[in-house]
C-alpha cells in the first residue's frame, strides 16, 4: 500500500467568526496525483496552507510523515522588475543548492537554456517551469502545485500536465494540484477532490465528472465547453520555436 504522506481528519477552520472549512477529510499518498477543484471562495487556499503546515486547524487532526520533504509551486510570484536576477540565482535563493543541482532540474523541466537569462524576461510558460524546478530542488516526497498552468496556453498546459505526471512516475512523489482547468486536468490526475468549504465529492475523474454535486457547481462538460482540436506536423518548445518537424 502506498505510504501516507499527509492526512487531515475532521478539520474545521474559521477566521473572524467566518467558517472557511468544515469537516474536511483528506489523505495524500506517495505516487498519487490529487487535484483540488472548487469555485472561488471555496477554501482551496486555506486547505493548501493546512497541507503545508502553515495554518493550524481550529479543530480536527493533521498528520504528516516524519521529516516529510515538500516542494511547493506558488500560484504567482512577484519579482521586482529592476532587480538584477538570473534564473540560476533565483533558484539558488531557494536554499543551498549547487550549480550542478540547479542545472539538473532546469534540464528536467525543459528550460536549461534559460539558466543565465534574467528571470524577468522569461515567458509565462517558461516561468511556470522555473517555479516547478524550484520545487523539485528539495527532492520532494510531496509536490504541492497551486494553479501550475496559470498563464499558459492550452498546448502548453497539456505539456505541463504531462511533465508533472512523468516526474511523479520517475520519483514516486505524491502530488497535490489546485486547478480551475477542470476539463483538461481530469486527464492528468488520479483522484479529484471537489471543495466548497467542505468536501462535496471525491473520487476518480470518471466518477466525479458525473457526480450531482460536481455538476451543480460546474455544469456538464459537453454542454459548457467546446474544445477545438487539431494536429501539427511539428512541435514547439516552451519559447514557441519549432523544435522538430516531418514531411507530410
Amino acid at each position: 500500500m502506498a505510504k501516507l504522506l499527509v492526512s487531515l481528519t475532521n478539520i474545521d477552520v474559521s477566521f473572524q467568526q467566518r467558517q472557511i472549512l468544515q469537516g474536511v477529510n483528506l489523505t495524500l499518498h506517495q505516487g498519487e496525483i490529487v487535484t483540488l477543484i472548487g469555485p472561488n471562495g471555496a477554501g482551496k487556499t486555506t486547505l493548501v496552507k493546512l497541507v503545508l503546515g502553515l495554518v493550524d486547524p481550529g479543530s480536527g487532526e493533521r498528520f504528516q510523515l516524519h521529516n516529510l520533504r515538500i516542494g511547493y509551486m506558488p500560484q504567482r510570484l512577484h519579482i521586482e522588475p529592476t532587480f538584477p536576477l538570473t534564473v540560476e540565482r533565483f533558484l539558488a535563493l531557494a536554499g543551498r543548492y549547487s550549480t550542478k543541482e540547479i542545472t539538473a532540474v532546469l534540464e528536467r523541466v525543459g528550460v536549461l537554456r534559460l539558466q543565465k537569462s534574467p528571470v524577468q524576461k522569461v515567458s509565462g510558460g517558461e516561468m511556470q517551469r522555473i517555479l516547478l524546478a524550484r520545487g523539485l530542488l528539495r527532492k520532494p516526497q510531496l509536490m504541492v502545485l497551486d494553479e501550475p498552468v496559470q498563464g499558459v496556453d492550452i498546448n502548453g498546459q497539456k505539456e505541463l500536465y504531462q511533465l508533472i505526471k512523468s516526474i511523479r512516475n520517475e520519483t514516486g512523489c505524491g502530488v497535490l494540484m489546485v486547478s480551475h482547468d477542470l476539463h483538461l486536468v481530469m486527464a492528468a490526475t488520479d483522484r479529484v477532490v471537489c471543495l466548497n468549504r467542505h468536501i462535496c465529492c471525491s473520487g476518480s475523474p470518471s466518477q466525479i465528472s458525473s457526480h450531482p454535486e460536481y455538476l451543480a457547481l460546474f455544469g456538464e462538460p459537453e454542454k459548457e465547453l467546446a474544445v477545438y482540436t487539431h494536429h501539427h506536423d511539428h512541435k514547439h518548445g516552451v519559447d514557441g520555436k519549432v523544435i522538430n518537424s516531418k514531411t507530410l
